[in-house]
């Protein structure tokens, strides 16, 4: 085969490829879109986890209990503003002054300790993606971030977050959290427990099984003060 056969068959390889990239986007903006109105019934993420749980045991199932807005305490809402994007309401998907914080945090100490993620980030990685580090995911994930903001309001993102992060071992959303812990119902959820969970989110497979951690309590603790100030949609 002769030099342009090979350049024109890499040329085809490359528009299919551009194709199949765009379909694949084009599939996850429609997703986002029916989201105004349809609940999610998982996650990319749950279902890696519930492959990663019946490769052990075929019978696991995950605890999952989606419940509207209205239906969570505002506590969560509060503690989990205050632990995971205090600046929620006013950003449009990415808080460019706390990614710099973690980056800068994380040059300090020389590992990564902070991640600099928003809620929207959050929401976009668990509703579609893997959990690589790899920059083609990072890519994928600020376009989604982005598209999100763009389809949903603040509180139809924050309601699908609430009923979708993880927070156990098998355990997603804050209805099977809060009977998971503490044998109650979301809306039930005290300021005390909804600090506590809110502190899990960073670790929560760790903490479902060491409940009692020095730097999970101390993390709740702190938490627990910046509730008060922590504005929710």
């Amino acid at each position: 085969m002769n030099k342009v056969g090979v350049l024109g068959w890499i040329g085809r390889g490359f528009a299919v490829l551009l194709a199949l990239i765009l379909l694949w986007n084009i599939w996850m903006v429609l997703h986002i879109v029916a989201w105004r109105w349809v609940h999610p019934s998982n996650t990319a993420f749950m279902s890696v986890q519930l492959d990663r749980l019946q490769a052990s045991n075929p019978a696991a199932e995950l605890k999952h209990e989606w419940v509207d807005y209205e239906q969570i305490s505002p506590n969560l809402k509060r503690a989990l503003v205050a632990s995971e994007d205090a600046k929620f309401l006013d950003h449009e998907g990415f808080d460019w002054e706390g990614m710099q914080t973690a980056w800068e945090k994380n040059i300090k100490k020389g590992r990564i300790v902070a991640g600099g993620s928003t809620i929207t980030q959050q929401l976009a990685k668990n509703l579609f993606l893997s959990g690589s580090k790899n920059p083609l995911r990072k890519l994928e994930e600020a376009f989604l971030t982005v598209m999100i903001e763009l389809i949903l309001d603040k509180q139809r993102i924050f309601e699908i977050y609430l009923n979708v992060i993880e927070w156990g071992d098998g355990v997603f959303g804050a209805q099977a959290a809060a009977e998971h812990y503490y044998k109650t119902s979301a809306k039930k959820l005290s300021v005390a427990q909804s600090a506590k969970l809110a502190s899990m989110v960073t670790n929560p497979r760790y903490y479902d099984k060491n409940r009692s951690d020095r730097r999970l309590l101390r993390k709740a603790a702190i938490i627990q003060r910046r509730m008060p100030y922590a504005d929710i949609p």
